[in-house]
């Protein structure tokens, strides 16, 4: 990770998905996102069956964001306040249905969801805004991982429900 401070704004790619009321619950959270932080890019929504669960397809787009705030801070202080305000509730079940689920995908440069590489969810609205991220463990790029990971889902643009 680099050595950002608190006053240095710095790139940050963050994932969105719902399965609970999405068309609803995606473009909520991004409203809510920017009552605090500009979006500055933002992907097409896909939507995809749910991995590792039972229940609703899921919405997933992905928002280029600048912040002056560290990870946790980010975390802690914007994306979970939002989720909160949006319903989720947390539960054991890391794949149970979700009205909203912020998750930082890429700060700084650096990738902190290794899910990125291994799930088309992530990966294929990832590759609209940063095609070139690479994986440092296999010099992949997010639009190659996306490519690959496209072929092993059913995963189709939602262009009726825009960001």
């Amino acid at each position: 990770m680099s050595a950002a401070k608190e006053t240095d704004a710095v790139p940050v790619y963050l994932g969105l998905g719902s399965n609970i009321e999405p068309e609803r619950n995606l473009p909520e959270a991004l409203a809510l996102l920017e009552r605090h932080i500009p979006v500055a890019d933002r992907s097409t929504v896909w939507e995809t069956p749910p991995v590792g669960g039972t229940g609703p397809n899921f919405l997933n787009a992905v928002v280029l964001v600048y912040s002056t705030m560290l990870p946790d801070t980010l975390r802690d202080e914007l994306l979970r306040p939002v989720e909160a305000a949006l319903g989720r509730v947390r539960s054991a079940d890391p794949n149970a249905p979700r009205t909203i689920d912020l998750d930082i995908l890429i700060y700084d440069g650096q990738a902190l969801e290794p899910e990125i590489w291994v799930q088309a969810y992530w990966s294929v609205p990832l590759a609209e805004l940063v095609p070139d991220c690479v994986n440092p463990e296999t010099s992949e790029t997010v639009q190659q991982a996306s490519r690959r990971l496209a072929q092993t889902i059913a995963i189709v643009p939602r262009r009726d429900v825009a960001l």
